[in-house]
């Protein structure tokens, strides 16, 4: 591994709506019990890797969406109450769609894709692409060897596509599971944006 920035992206854990599957943009649910267990389960993984591995579970540097189950996910996770929370961290605006399964909008909406249509009265593709481009320029300007970043699902998506500096759409192809963690950072160089972990 090269001695590039990190920055260490991980989904919150299980709430109510990911069990049923619904799109849960800006209700604010918390995690279940479930939930709160895969993120105890994230923490001593990485803590289990720590042990002279450079991925650490406690960055200097820690940012969280300032919705409950991703700042519930960073609580468990780090231990800590420290980190800073970042509005634009939040889950695509879903609009019209929030508390609605996939299937639910694709009978009225045939072939809906959020990654390639947005969501009307929500957020569109070009601007999720614009909110991630602003979250990458400024992870870009840290300072730091690593840092720790909690969001929510397809939002880490298209964040994941941008740092690569694809289209939005691409975030179709990186699937998360609930507290799933990903490392981003560089190969070569700072030209060279790659998922690393």
């Amino acid at each position: 591994m090269s001695d590039f920035p990190k920055i260490i992206l991980a989904r919150h854990g299980e709430t109510d709506w990911t069990i049923s599957r619904q799109h849960t943009g800006r209700t604010d649910l918390p995690l279940t019990e479930g939930g709160r267990k895969e993120a105890e389960h994230v923490r001593q993984r990485l803590a289990d890797q720590c042990d002279g591995h450079e991925y650490c579970p406690m960055p200097k540097h820690v940012f969280s969406s300032p919705l409950k189950r991703a700042k519930e996910t960073c609580e468990i996770v780090t231990g800590s109450h420290g980190f800073g929370l970042w509005d634009d961290l939040m889950e695509w605006n879903y609009g019209d769609y929030e508390g609605l399964t996939t299937k639910e909008i694709q009978v009225n909406n045939p072939g809906w894709n959020i990654f390639k249509d947005g969501a009307p009265g929500g957020e569109s593709v070009a601007e999720i692409s614009a909110r991630a481009d602003r979250v990458v320029a400024r992870l870009r300007e840290i300072d730091s060897p690593e840092l720790f970043v909690f969001s929510h699902g397809h939002f880490l998506r298209v964040l994941m596509a941008r740092w690569l500096n694809q289209p939005a759409a691409a975030g179709a192809y990186f699937v998360l599971s609930t507290a799933a963690v990903v490392v981003v950072g560089y190969e070569h160089n700072l030209d060279e944006p790659c998922i690393r972990f």
